[in-house]
């Protein structure tokens, strides 16, 4: 579910979101089997004190007689001895119940984790960062309190309730129906109320990963913020977002008061109507047994009390529930083949594009019918217009997205039966923004190849020539880089990230134009790094500048989603066409 979608009354329950929940973590129903039987046997311990109660006003208090004090001290006893039974039960079946909602949750967050690493650009995109972030966090930790506290509780109910009705019933079947009657008719009333909670909670959720969101850009785009002095209209952006979610809140939170306030009446009505029809009705009942039912209601409202009590927590647990499944079961738009794959041959990979079209879910074809041959060990430039289909391009030949019709082939080996083991080790891709993690530069181009030795990285470092920029940083290449790579400039981070794709030693190189956004000083330093790299192997680069185009073995021209020219820089700009026309407003553009 985007951000932007509301929450559908036919969102499934918790019962059906924990089944789904437990078939992604099976930790959460490990044990349950005895941890359901430990609770039962404590619920017996807590219902042998009635029973002695009455046996003590029956057989002692109102027999007619002296008591008999060995009795007394012998029932007494017993009741002790349940009770402390009940309490030793109940306290292991929480702790295993506690433990299993530990380890299920923990399952859970990580299953949410690593699918959301194996969704396509397209469903990352669907999604603002903060809401992704809060499927994984805020939504796992309000799943988290409810079990260990509201879950555990419920289960205790149930079988609190369950062996409270079968005591009943062997003292007074009529009056154990009439309990059942009225505790059917009022979790009814639950039911109905548990659908509008539920409608309410799922709303909160979907607005407490808005205002994550909203907070998440407000600091990731601080600099931005604050170079155009709109931070006033940030903090109001971020204060709507937070004030859409409180209103939900305490809507919700109001509605599940009212509620609450209910289980009293509830309470007070059996109470009443038990005491009532025991003394008035047609069925012959002792003052013992009457008192003992008394506390068996007792015992049966207690967790109907505690059901109205955790019904909050439970509609917010199933709402972050339902959330993190969505995740956990999104469609998987791009399959991994796995063991049933191809690998393409060993060396410098070739490509072919056969057909190939794509189209965004909300727009129109992006690519038409493109069908072109890249050969293995050849540099290739790939440049067009903005718009024109270059990075979906590049999105496509690195499987961020699969084509909408056509086909991919790597040295004949069709892209999406490849691996994505092997897909990620034989193609490399170097964004024009390389991310950097908070690490030292050491740790971040060891990415690339995260079993390789100091001495393999050192190396990928020499080979592009960069061992003098290493030099100048204040540890050398135990820099630590900052959060993003916040420490170096832009020029020093495609840097990195270049040495990464050394390390990795692919095949087949992607490169985003390294180069567009970085001083002059660097760009030297740059494309030389580049020319070492792609050197030996397949690589395509999207040409922003148009000097990276120049020193291409071929420029392939994209317009309007199509191959309109390929060929050598020296032969399209001597012809007219797109090609020249690009040039010449690039010359110009850097003459000036």
């Amino acid at each position: 579910m985007s951000a932007e979608q509301e929450p559908t009354s036919c969102s499934p329950s918790l019962v059906q979101a924990m089944r789904a929940a437990a078939a992604a973590a099976p930790a959460l129903r490990r044990g349950l089997v005895g941890t359901i039987v430990l609770a039962f046997l404590g619920t017996t311990g807590q219902v042998v004190v009635p029973i002695a109660i009455q046996q003590l006003v029956d057989g002692q208090a109102l027999a007619g007689g002296p008591a008999d004090t060995g009795g007394v001290v012998a029932a007494g006893g017993i009741a002790l001895a349940a009770l402390a039974m009940a309490i030793v039960l109940n306290r292991i079946a929480l702790r295993r119940m506690v433990t299993a909602a530990a380890h299920g949750l923990s399952e859970l967050r990580i299953a949410a984790f690593r699918r959301i690493h194996h969704l396509s650009s397209l469903q990352v995109q669907a999604e603002r960062r903060g809401v992704l972030v809060a499927r994984v966090t805020s939504d796992v930790e309000v799943i988290t309190q409810f079990l260990e506290w509201g879950g555990v509780g419920m289960l205790v109910g149930a079988a609190q309730i369950l062996m409270v009705v079968m005591v009943m019933a062997i003292y007074d079947p009529v009056l154990a129906g009439l309990v059942v009657v009225a505790g059917t008719v009022y979790g009814l009333m639950l039911v109905v109320f548990q659908r509008t909670l539920r409608r309410g909670y799922d709303r909160v959720r979907v607005l407490v990963g808005d205002s994550l969101g909203a907070m998440s850009e407000a600091i990731s785009g601080l600099p931005t913020i604050r170079a155009y002095g709109a931070e006033e209209l940030t903090a109001a952006k971020v204060d709507r977002a937070l004030d859409r979610q409180y209103r939900a809140e305490v809507r919700t939170q109001s509605l599940g008061a009212g509620l609450f306030s209910t289980a009293e009446l509830f309470a007070a009505a059996v109470t009443a109507g038990v005491v009532a029809f025991g003394v008035t009705g047609p069925t012959e009942i002792t003052a013992g047994q009457l008192i003992a039912f008394l506390f068996l209601v007792t015992l049966f409202i207690e967790p109907v009390q505690l059901l109205v009590e955790v019904l909050n927590e439970a509609q917010t647990a199933s709402a972050g529930l339902r959330r993190v499944l969505e995740v956990i079961e999104s469609p998987d738009e791009l399959p991994d083949a796995g063991d049933a794959g191809r690998d393409p041959p060993a060396g410098p990979l070739a490509v072919t594009f056969r057909d190939v079209g794509f189209r965004y879910p909300t727009g129109a074809d992006v690519l038409t019918d493109l069908t072109l041959h890249l050969d293995a060990g050849r540099r290739y430039a790939i440049v067009g217009e903005t718009g024109s289909g270059k990075s979906t391009i590049v999105k496509l030949l690195t499987r961020l997205l699969d084509p909408t019709r056509g086909d991919i082939l790597l040295s004949g080996a069709a892209l999406r039966q490849v691996p994505f083991r092997t897909l990620r080790r034989r193609v490399g891709f170097v964004p024009q923004d390389g991310f950097l993690w908070d690490a030292s530069l050491r740790e971040n181009v060891r990415y690339g190849r995260p079993e390789a030795t100091d001495d393999e990285v050192d190396a990928a470092l020499g080979e592009l020539g960069l061992a003098s920029w290493i030099a100048r940083l204040p540890r050398g290449i135990d820099t630590a880089v900052g959060e993003r790579g916040g420490r170096l400039s832009a020029g020093e981070r495609q840097l990195v990230a270049l040495a990464r794709a050394s390390l990795a030693g692919p095949d087949l190189l992607v490169l985003d134009e390294a180069t567009s956004a970085v001083d002059p000083a660097l760009e030297v330093a740059l494309r030389r790094a580049i020319e070492r790299l792609t050197g030996g192997r397949t690589s395509v680069t999207v040409a922003h500048r148009l000097s990276t185009a120049e020193a291409a073995d071929e420029v392939l021209v994209i317009d309007a989603g199509r191959l309109v020219q390929r060929g050598p820089h020296a032969t399209l700009v001597q012809t007219d066409g797109v090609y020249a026309r690009l040039h010449a407003d690039w010359a110009a553009g850097t003459s000036r």
